[in-house]
């Protein structure tokens, strides 16, 4: 039994979109307010805040607030966790002497929901046996329309409820038993920016073409761009105000656009993602990939690299090489990630294993001993060579885990 998410799109009426508008707002005066105890807690009395401490404070305050007696409990309690977890994540970012980024209050356009934690307690899905669209009840907002599925229906175990880009969703996690088939080869996968994958096999290799999805609708993002900053800049000066400016219709329209084309690049990114995964599990069994860290490869540059940071950002390959893991897991696969460091796939020949350091723009791999390709598809062979090595030092191979 797994955890999976599945994200069911709302359609509320106008009555139930302004009650989900009404609950998000108090669950942001909830966190602005619970940081606010936090931080008078430590500066007038040296006291730091716990998460059971907090809650106990909010069944005072829900009996002096009739804004939170309208709340469903646990779910408040959902928002004073995810401020516990802020700060969590804060001394952890301290000791590690990385930097802390102390938590902050939040305006209501930077909070983008709440959660629940328990099916039945504040919500409830209602759907057929497929768990395909259907109804969800919220407390104190009514039974709201939804559309969506699951792959692999389950048991509900909680709910977030998301406003993005002025749309509300449901993601709920599902206890399930995902099902998934697999294939039988071998292989190494680089994954790339001129390239989005080279796959090498024993019989030879293929390549998967970098759909580009930002770079073929940056020319439009960027005119909407141009147009809001003239629009916010004549704003600001009709209004004389930098901040906190009238916004009017055509602005609005023109946001609204703009969060639209950002939209339909990450939904068509998601799909390729999903899609692609896919088949590489439905192809092979054990495949040899080169562990990413995209945060250092986007880290630097300035303004001579922002174009290729932004590629890299584009082709997601975080969320390719995690998606591609969980997949090969539910279908009994090997998806293993080699230690680059020590591997170096692109620095190493894949025929005799000398290594030579290459500039990144040196797309072609030749060896001494005669070995001669692209540097991509040199790198995938090396990857297979060690997927194939792990597999052989493991004694096992692959369970079958779909069918």
């Amino acid at each position: 039994m797994v955890q999976r998410k599945v994200t069911y799109r709302l359609y509320p009426t106008a009555e139930q979109l302004a009650a989900l508008e009404h609950q998000r707002w108090v669950h942001c005066l909830l966190w602005n307010e619970a940081l606010a105890e936090r931080r008078r807690a430590w500066g007038e009395r040296r006291e730091s805040l716990k998460f059971s401490d907090q809650c106990k404070i909010l069944t005072k305050w829900r009996h002096q607030s009739k804004l939170l007696r309208g709340l469903n409990a646990q779910s408040e309690q959902v928002t004073l966790k995810r401020l516990d977890l802020a700060f969590k994540h804060f001394f952890r970012r301290v000791q590690n002497g990385e930097t802390p980024g102390f938590p902050r209050f939040k305006p209501l356009h930077r909070f983008k929901g709440w959660g629940y934690k328990n099916h039945g307690d504040g919500w409830s899905l209602i759907t057929n046996e497929r768990m395909k669209h259907g109804t969800l009840r919220l407390s104190g907002i009514g039974k709201v329309a939804i559309r969506g599925k699951p792959r692999t229906p389950g048991t509900p175990k909680t709910c977030e409820i998301i406003r993005l880009g002025g749309r509300w969703y449901a993601s709920i996690t599902l206890d399930c038993e995902p099902e998934r088939e697999r294939g039988d080869q071998l292989g190494g996968l680089d994954w790339g920016v001129e390239t989005f994958a080279t796959m090498a096999t024993p019989e030879g290799t293929e390549t998967i073409d970098n759909p580009r999805h930002m770079a073929r609708t940056l020319g439009e993002i960027r005119r909407v761009q141009r147009d809001i900053s003239r629009k916010e800049e004549a704003a600001k000066k009709a209004s004389g105000r930098t901040r906190r400016f009238p916004v009017s219709n055509r602005l609005q329209r023109q946001y609204e656009r703009l969060r639209r084309l950002h939209r339909k690049v990450a939904n068509q990114r998601n799909d390729f993602l999903h899609q692609t995964t896919a088949r590489l599990v439905g192809q092979f069994a054990v495949l040899g990939l080169e562990a990413l860290n995209i945060r250092n490869m986007t880290a630097s540059g300035g303004p001579y690299k922002k174009g290729l940071n932004r590629s890299i950002l584009d082709a997601a390959g975080g969320a390719f090489h995690q998606r591609l893991g969980y997949k090969a897991e539910e279908a009994g696969a090997w998806a293993m990630e080699a230690p680059t460091r020590q591997l170096k796939p692109s620095q190493t020949c894949h025929a005799c294993g000398r290594q030579e350091k290459k500039p990144l723009g040196q797309r072609h791999h030749a060896c001494a001993c005669g070995a001669s390709c692209s540097r991509d598809e040199n790198a995938a062979r090396v990857l297979m060579a060690w997927a194939e090595q792990q597999v052989i030092r493991s004694g096992t191979g692959p369970t079958r885990g779909g069918r």
